[in-house]
């Protein structure tokens, strides 16, 4: 965020442009016919028809020039490829977690995690579901039970944490429901409410609490990188980007994530503590994803991931997002325009 001499601070692309291309905005006529014959749903119109495409962060972003070079030493190999390894080697160091395995994106990894953990009249509580999430869960017979704070739910707050979990309505069913409980899930960055983040010490109280029932904690770090954003500086003032993501991995079993938003690239993963859990997922990957140095993954994707990973442990790459979110935010708000407040990770 750069501040002037007389004008609002304004936020600016901290990166320099290689690469252009070339977009249309054709007749307001045109985009009326498109529109309409995708029956108004943004997912089903052609990209062709769209001159500022806004529906989603996910894959949509260019990659670095360090995450482009590094496509080129990708490692071909069906099994035992060096561009696994190098995956897995910086996975560890990010997330401090001794057991890795690839899957082709995000929710791959809901799937056999799902599948794994959840039997037909679970409960799953977590602070805000998403979509997939919600139906890998409900598929095998689960349920999925939400505790978000008051305040998440509130379209303008002053909560810096509006993506925090309720710990003492929590508590209150725990207290009867507990046996039915395999894991409690958090999702970094609340994608359904506007990317709204959770706090570290609401994960440090979750911890506690599930210590006290014996119950796994599971963390979508899909949008980590914004969440670690907030914490930085809403929190955690004095802590590095590195810092934090190890004190708030530390207090999960188990991460996995969509590196579509984390990574920057296509693929995902998931990160285990317990050799047990980490050995029975293991055995789904070939049987849905692919060999478990690939996971579904291209190796290209796979050696971009690790740079963009490195990446994200960048305060000034990390920032652009959220800062650019905060200055569209304030604008809309001044003409009255309804927005969630305060700005969170996504539009």
């Amino acid at each position: 965020m750069i501040k002037y001499y007389k004008l609002d601070s304004l936020p600016l692309e901290m990166h320099k442009v290689r690469i252009v291309q070339k977009i249309r905005l054709i007749p307001i006529e045109e985009r009326l016919r498109a529109i309409t014959e995708a029956g108004n749903n943004t997912f089903l119109l052609k990209n062709e028809d769209v001159f500022l495409d806004m529906l989603t962060d996910s894959g949509v972003n260019a990659m670095s020039d360090k995450q482009l070079s590094a496509m080129m030493i990708a490692d071909d190999a069906y099994a035992g490829s060096a561009t696994y390894y190098r995956l897995e080697e910086k996975v560890k160091e990010i997330f401090n977690i001794p057991y890795f395995l690839p899957a082709h994106q995000g929710r791959a990894c809901e799937n056999v995690l799902s599948e794994t953990f959840v039997k037909p009249g679970d409960y799953i509580p977590m602070n805000f579901h998403f979509t997939t999430t919600k139906s890998h869960i409900t598929k095998n017979g689960g349920r999925v039970v939400e505790f978000i704070t008051k305040e998440g739910l509130e379209l303008k707050s002053n909560n810096p944490f509006k993506g925090n979990i309720d710990i003492e309505s929590l508590k209150k069913f725990l207290e009867i429901n507990a046996k039915k409980v395999p894991f409690i899930r958090m999702e970094a960055g609340t994608n359904l409410i506007g990317g709204q983040p959770f706090s570290l010490q609401n994960c440090e109280e979750l911890r506690a609490l599930c210590d006290a029932y014996n119950i796994k904690m599971i963390l979508d770090a899909s949008l980590l990188q914004d969440n670690l954003y907030f914490i930085k500086t809403r929190e955690c003032f004095g802590l590095s980007i590195k810092e934090i993501t190890k004190k708030l991995a530390s207090l999960f079993d188990i991460i996995y994530f969509s590196a579509r938003k984390l990574g920057f690239a296509r693929g995902g993963g998931i990160c285990f503590k317990d050799k047990g859990d980490y050995e029975r997922v293991r055995e789904l990957i070939p049987l849905y994803e692919g060999f478990l140095t690939y996971g579904g993954m291209s190796v290209k994707e796979m050696e971009a991931i690790a740079v963009g990973l490195d990446e994200t442990m960048d305060f000034d790459i990390i920032s652009q997002g959220p800062q650019f979110i905060e200055f569209m935010v304030n604008e809309l708000d001044k003409l009255g325009i309804p927005v969630v407040t305060p700005p969170g990770g996504l539009g």
